[in-house]
């Protein structure tokens, strides 16, 4: 499992992009994990699955909420991190109000989720591999902060929790 200290696994995550600009065509666009966090400060959290109750009325949400509060503490983006295609969550950030706040990040295959470690296994849910619920400050992509929350909780990696850690670096 990925720690304290760590680099970021090696990969790309895609992002649904509404509109056409910056190299970014419509539609889905895979990015670097290494070229897009290089020297930034990223608030991650990631999380089993879009338009999931928990995920859609507390995680997204708080992020949306504090998304000022968070930039104005030095975080350059904050990413929310789910095995969903881009498409979903694409979808879900146009439900959840993410735009200009929140970069909705597709890990349609669960490579991410894999590399670091923090899986989730809900094939008797009949939701197949996922993401554990978790945040991290990911500085210069090395990992500065990780909250792994257990099983069915969200107690740790909420938004508040990230940005006291933020203010703390």
């Amino acid at each position: 499992m990925i720690k304290v200290g760590d680099r970021l696994p090696s990969g790309s995550l895609q992002e649904f992009i509404e509109v056409e600009g910056n190299g970014c065509s419509i539609g889905p666009n895979a990015f670097d994990i290494a070229q897009a966090t290089a020297g930034k400060k990223i608030a991650l959290f990631a999380l089993p699955g879009a338009y999931t109750p928990t995920c859609s009325a507390k995680h997204v949400p708080g992020y949306v909420e504090k998304a000022a509060e968070l930039k104005a503490a030095g975080i350059d983006e904050i990413w929310c991190v789910s095995v969903n295609d881009a498409f979903v969550m694409g979808a879900w950030g146009r439900d959840q109000h993410t735009q200009g706040k929140v970069r909705m990040m597709a890990d349609g295959s669960a490579d991410f989720a894999r590399a670091t470690g923090l899986t989730l296994d809900l094939t008797a849910r009949g939701m197949g591999l996922r993401s554990n619920r978790y945040s991290m400050l990911v500085v210069d992509g090395v990992v500065k902060t990780l909250n792994v929350e257990a099983p069915g909780k969200f107690e740790v990696s909420d938004a508040a929790t990230m940005l006291a850690q933020a203010k703390s670096l």
